[in-house]
């Protein structure tokens, strides 16, 4: 199936100005063209697109993933390096993930102070409780971790 620029932008979820962009940085090197100039998008740019959209939310530079579509565009000798980028990537994606968790213990432990403190009136109420360890045990684990860092 062959898709205008409008139509595999839509199904990626991105303006089309992002698939403009990506065409210009080089990163659709595999992107066909009518005689008219316009750009013929089949099932597998579509998927190229998404996979572009998954890398950048790992973090990954526009000049490392056009290194990566340019691997694909070269074929099998450039699986290892494929396959090497992707454990890279997993990497980076569980780091940010514990990042995420450390940065959700403190808003756990904080909307459970603020929680505390409103209803008490004060905020003393939940320094104290912190003080004599009397938090509730999610919130203790949420704590302790947040402390550690």
């Amino acid at each position: 199936m062959s898709y205008s620029i409008g139509a595999a932008a839509e199904a990626v979820g991105v303006p089309t100005s992002t698939v403009r962009y990506y065409d210009k940085e080089g990163l659709l090197p595999f992107v066909k063209r009518s005689d008219s100039g316009l750009r013929q998008f089949e099932d597998s740019d579509v998927d190229g697109l998404r996979m572009i959209e998954c890398l950048k939310r790992t973090g990954m530079s526009l000049k490392d993933i056009r290194q990566f579509m340019q691997w694909c565009h070269e074929g099998d000798s450039t699986l290892r390096e494929r396959r090497d980028m992707f454990y890279e990537r997993r990497e980076a994606v569980e780091s940010q993930i514990e990042e995420l968790r450390s940065t959700l213990d403190t808003i756990e432990y904080k909307c459970w102070f603020y929680d505390t403190a409103v209803a008490a009136g004060t905020d003393s109420a939940p320094r104290e409780m912190v003080a004599a360890g009397d938090m509730p045990p999610r919130i203790s684990k949420a704590h302790d971790r947040m402390m550690a860092r």
